[in-house]
């Protein structure tokens, strides 16, 4: 062949190679791996765009949860401001079945007793008459409410003791597919008081029509405890929005045992001081007495003279102010 027959396959040879160059640039890609990596780029894009949106949609519904419980907080609030607590209310916190006018007839009836008390305990002058209405207003006025405190007192903590119990029996129940009305009514039939009573008013309440979240919050009013309130506000979101009850309501049942271990820690730690203000506290009265059965024309003259009258009534005073003092002191919060 000669110069002639090379320049004709010239042509020819440069068209197949410019053919291989276009196939090679075509399947480079699937022979390279860059198509494998491109998809497996796009997968974890969307996965992790997927996953963005997974946590910013649970991130909208916990700040949503957590505006629904501000928002029942704040109602919750609103109501209190509202509601006056009277004293029929504050009878039925104690579980009292007795009637304001009653109460009132046993505070005028012990005003009058300590008046009289009073009166006929120390001579008769103007300072003796002024200690028996001042008896007589403290007997009538203070005494009874000071006792009323210490019975709803007394039973608030009766019902926080036993109320991380009746939160385990709704756990249980729940978790085991029971109806929440059907765990109320078991705890109201098989709980100690003052958590049977209290529970048993509102499966009546429901029984009657009264909707549970009403119902419950009526409960808050007997009850004001911030446990309590809790409670409510749980149950209430709980049927308005969903969510896990029983995870929710065992969280309680564990903050409330764990206050319940503190609060006897607290007694152990301050058990010695109690012990010591009740010492000083006594110690006046003690030695009045002895001092009296040893030799009663000695003080004779502290319950007989005006100037003696006087010296009682200042260290009654001051001996109640020092007990506020060492009963803050010894008072904590937890």
């Amino acid at each position: 062949m000669g110069d002639a027959g090379l320049m004709g396959l010239l042509p020819a040879l440069l068209a197949g190679v410019a053919l291989a160059a276009v196939v090679i640039a075509l399947m480079w890609p699937y022979m390279s791996g860059d198509t494998d990596k491109e998809k497996r780029v796009a997968s974890v894009t969307a996965e992790s765009r997927t996953q963005r949106v997974a946590a910013r949609n649970q991130a909208e519904s916990a700040a949503n949860r957590r505006r629904q419980v501000q928002d029942t907080l704040k109602d919750i609030e609103e109501q209190e401001k509202k509601q006056k607590v009277t004293l029929r209310l504050k009878l039925q916190q104690a579980g009292l079945d007795v009637k304001p006018q009653v109460f009132w007839a046993w505070s005028a009836g012990l005003g009058v007793v300590c008046a009289i008390a009073v009166y006929f305990s120390f001579a008769h002058t103007v300072l003796t008459q002024l200690g028996a209405l001042i008896a007589g207003f403290v007997g009538m006025f203070g005494l009874p409410r000071w006792i009323l405190f210490k019975i709803i007192k007394r039973r608030q903590q009766k019902f926080l003791a036993e109320l991380a119990n009746a939160l385990d029996v709704v756990v249980r129940g729940v978790k085991s597919g029971l109806p929440l009305n059907e765990c109320l009514q078991v705890i109201a039939k098989e709980s100690p008081e003052p958590i049977a009573s209290e529970f048993r008013e509102v499966v009546e309440q429901q029984r009657l029509g009264v909707p549970l979240a009403e119902a419950l919050e009526r409960l808050t009013q007997r009850m004001p405890l911030p446990e309590v309130k809790f409670l409510t506000i749980v149950i209430a979101i709980q049927q308005q929005a969903g969510g896990n009850l029983s995870e929710a309501l065992g969280n309680l049942s564990g903050v409330l045992r764990d206050r319940i271990r503190m609060q006897m820690k607290v007694k152990a730690l301050s058990a010695e001081a109690k012990a010591s203000a009740m010492v000083l506290a006594s110690l006046p009265f003690m030695v009045t007495i002895m001092i009296s059965g040893a030799s009663p024309d000695y003080i004779a003259p502290l319950f007989n003279t005006k100037t003696g009258n006087f010296f009682i009534m200042a260290g009654l005073f001051w001996m109640a102010c020092g007990m506020m003092v060492m009963r803050k002191m010894i008072n904590f919060k937890y």
